[in-house]
Order: structure tokens, then sequence, then C-alpha cells
């Protein structure tokens, strides 16, 4: 009976043996829960199996190097959804077109982040985020939630930076007046 290695334990014995036992232990913890989340990103599920794989891929090659900081799900979400930004970014149009059906399609339906911002109890965090329009909102989750840059969040919203800006300027302002 083998004994559990840690998260952190798995990414050495990958990066410094290149232990398969190990590679394939890390992507059954983190791929199912990668998928899922980047499928809340991206209505395409063929590009978020090929972003998944060139996560974990680049975790083999070494590519990318885990600091010892932070969670391993946190890294390996920075990995994915950058990629996932760059992969739509490289399909231009037709990237931003599938992002803006894939909304149309699924805007009746709450994803995972919005219903667990919309049940923070904190003061009236909760009713403040649920009023926000789902326009701010996005921009909301796509910058301080997954802690993408202006930029990243542009391309995976299919608008333009300068838009970003103003609608998080405008979800900050009306967060504080709801809030004050």
């Amino acid at each position: 009976m083998s004994e559990t290695r840690s998260d952190g334990e798995l990414l050495r014995a990958i990066a410094a043996d290149a232990d398969r036992r190990a590679f394939e232990e890390l992507y059954r913890r983190f791929a199912p829960w990668l998928t899922a989340r980047l499928r809340g990103r991206c209505a395409d599920p063929g590009l978020v199996d090929d972003v998944v794989q060139e996560t974990f891929l680049a975790v083999w090659r070494g590519k990318a190097r885990y600091r010892q900081e932070g969670d391993v799900a946190g890294w390996l979400w920075r990995i994915g959804s950058r990629r996932l930004v760059d992969a739509l970014r490289g399909d231009g149009a037709r990237g931003r077109l599938r992002q803006a059906l894939a909304r149309l399609r699924h805007r009746d339906e709450a994803s995972a982040e919005e219903r667990v911002l919309a049940g923070v109890e904190h003061g009236d965090l909760a009713g403040a985020l649920v009023r926000l329009s789902p326009e701010l909102r996005a921009v909301l989750q796509a910058t301080v939630i997954d802690g993408l840059t202006t930029r990243e969040a542009a391309v995976l919203l299919g608008i333009p930076p300068g838009t970003v800006k103003t609608r998080a300027m405008r979800a900050r302002r009306q967060l504080r007046e709801a809030l004050a």
C-alpha cells in the first residue's frame, strides 16, 4: 500500500526525476477540476481540453515551474487561464464570436463563481454583487477572482482593454455606493 504524496512532493518528483507516476497522480487530482473551471470561461469543450493538455504538458516538460508559493491548484489555474487567453487570442474574431454565443446561450445559467459571489455573506456584499449587471460582474470575475490583467480580461471577454477598465471602475463605484 503506497502512501499518498502531497502536491508539492509530486511536483518535486516530476521536476527532479521526470516521475511518470507522480505526473499521472497530479493529473488525476487536478485535471477534472481545471477542466470544469475552464469550461466556465469557454464554451468550446475541444479548446478547453486542448488547454488542459497544454497546461499539464508545460508542467511535465518543466516549462512551468512551481516556486513553492501558494497552493498547487491556484498555480495550475494561473497557467491554464493564461493558456486559454492565449488560445482565444490566437482565434481572434472567431474566438470572440464563440465566447459571445456561449454567453448568450448560457446567460440564464449562473456559473459556479457567480453562485459563490452571490452567496458571500459579509454585510450587503452579496446583494450588491447580485445587483451588478452581468457585464460588470464578468469584469470583476476576470480581474479580481481570476487575477487576469486588463489586457488578458479584454481578450477573454472579447472587449477592448479600455472597456474593461471602465467597467471595473463602474463596478467598484456601484459596490462602494451599495455598501455605504
